[in-house]
């Protein structure tokens, strides 16, 4: 009832917020951040919530998600398809975090089923304008080392070191994922202390190196080619990268690898891996990327 209830309103808050989104009321200063206005967003998939589909730019909304159409009307006509999906959506955002204007969230859904996600928001006077996320089927069961893919802390701390934490998990990305310099490898870790919440591989550089050992001999190829973006706050950094991942070298893959850093070195390590839809399929035309 509560969701039939959203559907029936959702056409006319879309009205409603293309008339006023782009006006400002001057006697009442905004009170929300753009993080709490983040959370409160995707928090209204699950509740029905509309108040805050205002905190979108009604006029300017450029879609990345290549199944959603570009603008309000495409997020609308996502959260009307859960109407007729027998689960109802849940959604767990379990850390946020922001750089300039933008805002990071990582997620635990239930969206057309189990997924863990990443989403990124770019905000423009207080209004949300752009969007990319990255979203893959969450597994069954925990990790080698018994940990889910968003467990872990949430806390965010050392803001001072935002800039230095930033580039070093960005070299970090170009000498070992990318192999500029994988020979650099044990110099980013404090020894065998390494906390690793992908599902398919264990805690450690060990758990990591017998991954890879299993990879190659299952003729599985795991490629990063470019940097798109780098974005964090303190001792959160989330790096989205695309290259390949999968059988026979691979198909297009985006990567979104968000690392903590502790004592200037890499502590723990969460991401998300989702296959780059066909240019045929896209519901819009944005990109996957373009920041």
């Amino acid at each position: 009832m509560r969701k039939m209830k959203f559907l029936a309103v959702l056409t006319a808050s879309i009205l409603t917020v293309s008339a006023t989104s782009c006006s400002e009321d001057k006697n009442e200063p905004p009170v929300k951040t753009n993080t709490e206005k983040v959370v409160e967003l995707l928090k209204s998939i699950e509740t029905g919530a509309t108040e805050p589909i205002a905190y979108i730019n009604a006029n300017k909304y450029i879609q990345h998600n290549l199944g959603i159409a570009d603008g309000l009307a495409g997020f609308g006509e996502a959260l009307a398809g859960l109407a007729g999906y027998p689960d109802p959506a849940t959604v767990n955002t379990v850390r946020v975090f922001g750089d300039g204007n933008f805002v990071v969230a990582h997620t635990d859904y239930n969206f057309f089923g189990p997924k863990i996600g990443f989403d990124i928001f770019r905000f423009e006077n207080g209004l949300i304008v752009e969007h990319w996320d990255n979203l893959q089927e969450k597994p069954a069961t925990a990790s080698p080392s018994n940990h889910t893919m968003t467990d872990g802390t949430a806390v965010i701390n050392d803001t001072n070191k935002t800039a230095e934490n930033k580039a070093f998990v960005e070299q970090f990305v170009k000498d070992i994922l990318m192999g500029e310099n994988p020979d650099k490898l044990t110099s980013y870790f404090d020894g065998d202390k390494y906390i690793q919440h992908n599902p398919a591989i264990a805690d450690g550089l060990s758990g990591l190196g017998a991954a890879l050992q299993w990879m190659a001999e299952n003729n599985i190829s795991m490629v990063y080619d470019k940097i798109h973006k780098v974005l964090g706050e303190g001792n959160f950094v989330l790096v989205i990268s695309e290259g390949k991942f999968g059988v026979d070298g691979g198909v297009p893959t985006s990567f979104y690898d968000l690392f903590r850093v502790e004592n200037g070195k890499i502590a723990e390590h969460w991401d998300v891996i989702e296959t780059i839809a066909d240019q045929s399929t896209w519901k819009n035309q944005n990109g996957k990327f373009g920041f």
